[in-house]
């Protein structure tokens, strides 16, 4: 069984959670089994039908013509969307009227990003969600079949189970406690929200994560704050990361939405407590003690969850025992029994 794995074209010219859900996936299901192959597809030497089965990740950045291409050829799908939990049914039924109206004004010349997502998501012979919270955006926003949809989490590297402050503190020479929050720097992630929140409180503000261009005067107005500091970005395997992980506080992800955050769950792997948005497709259960969800823009929320949980921190197994279930091996069988389900015999 011969596997393509496909999403945007500069998918991999930046770092995040679906860069490591892409790589990590792949290795996983080719440990899993001789008899499947997985591969990243390259669509300037390689044909969609040089494969079994297609599998792309995202449903946006136009991922939806590859997915129209093909189902055109007679490929199965299988769709991992990415779909933010904020989609509902009222969501749903504005982007719809938007939908309708652009595409009047401009004599249906014109495709909205909602029309070529849900396009997307009707074509798929399956649709992986990665949380609850996901599949019901997907079908509540979206109007999917709610059948074809399967709830897999994404899994967990094994280096955060095992990562050690000491590094991180020997390296940076931050020795006391301290929040840390993990990703692309930006007015959406809501690192300024996050320093104001901590403004007073005695614990420091460290940054891991790239900056693009045109968030460099966002990141300047971040660290007026004296308690903040930029680290800049560290690949997914660098062990300094995960040790940061361990050596922290408390992490804190404020942003305006997340899908399944792979930072939120790497933490917990390291046995740090977390302080996230509540606009999240994860969902913990019993993690009340170690993984608080705050509004993105409720400062005095953040910062009383933050020192809460930095004053009275809960044991360290027994937050990664929250987590221990996730792992990419687990992911893999189970995407594999996806495939296995559109492919039942496998071709030669």
């Amino acid at each position: 069984m011969r596997i393509g794995i496909l999403s945007y074209p500069m998918l991999f010219q930046r770092e995040g959670g679906l860069q490591v859900q892409v790589r990590e996936t792949v290795a996983a299901l080719n440990h899993l089994d001789a008899s499947m192959s997985a591969e990243l597809v390259d669509p300037a030497r390689q044909k969609l039908t040089d494969f079994d089965l297609i599998h792309v990740f995202s449903a946006f950045n136009g991922n939806f013509r590859v997915v129209e291409s093909a189902v055109e050829l007679g490929l199965p799908v299988v769709l991992s969307p990415l779909v933010s939990p904020t989609w509902n049914r009222n969501a749903g039924f504005r982007a719809r009227v938007a939908d309708r109206l652009a595409g009047r004004i401009c004599s249906y010349n014109l495709q909205t990003s909602y029309a070529q997502t849900k396009r997307a998501l009707q074509l798929a012979d399956l649709v992986i969600a990665l949380g609850e919270a996901e599949r019901e955006a997907i079908v509540n926003g979206f109007l999917a079949d709610r059948s074809k949809i399967r709830v897999f989490p994404n899994g967990i590297s094994r280096q955060f189970f095992t990562a050690k402050g000491e590094m991180f503190r020997h390296r940076t020479g931050i020795v006391g406690p301290f929040v840390l929050t993990v990703g692309s720097v930006s007015s959406y992630k809501n690192q300024l929200g996050l320093a104001r929140a901590l403004e007073g409180s005695e614990l420091p503000l460290v940054m891991i994560g790239p900056v693009a261009r045109e968030e460099h005067d966002y990141l300047q107005s971040v660290l007026k704050s004296p308690w903040a500091r930029w680290l800049g970005a560290l690949d997914h395997e660098d062990p300094l990361l995960a040790s940061a992980y361990a050596a922290a506080s408390v992490v804190a992800l404020p942003s305006q939405g997340e899908i399944f955050p792979l930072s939120v769950l790497e933490a917990l792997a390291a046995g740090t407590p977390v302080v996230m948005t509540q606009d999240s497709a994860l969902q913990l259960d019993g993690s009340d003690a170690m993984l608080r969800k705050v509004a993105w823009n409720d400062q005095a929320g953040q910062r009383e969850a933050i020192i809460s949980l930095a004053s009275r921190p809960p044991e360290r197994t027994r937050v990664q025992s929250m987590v221990e279930q996730f792992t990419w091996q687990r992911v893999a069988s189970q995407v594999a029994a996806c495939y296995r389900e559109l492919l039942p015999a496998n071709p030669a």
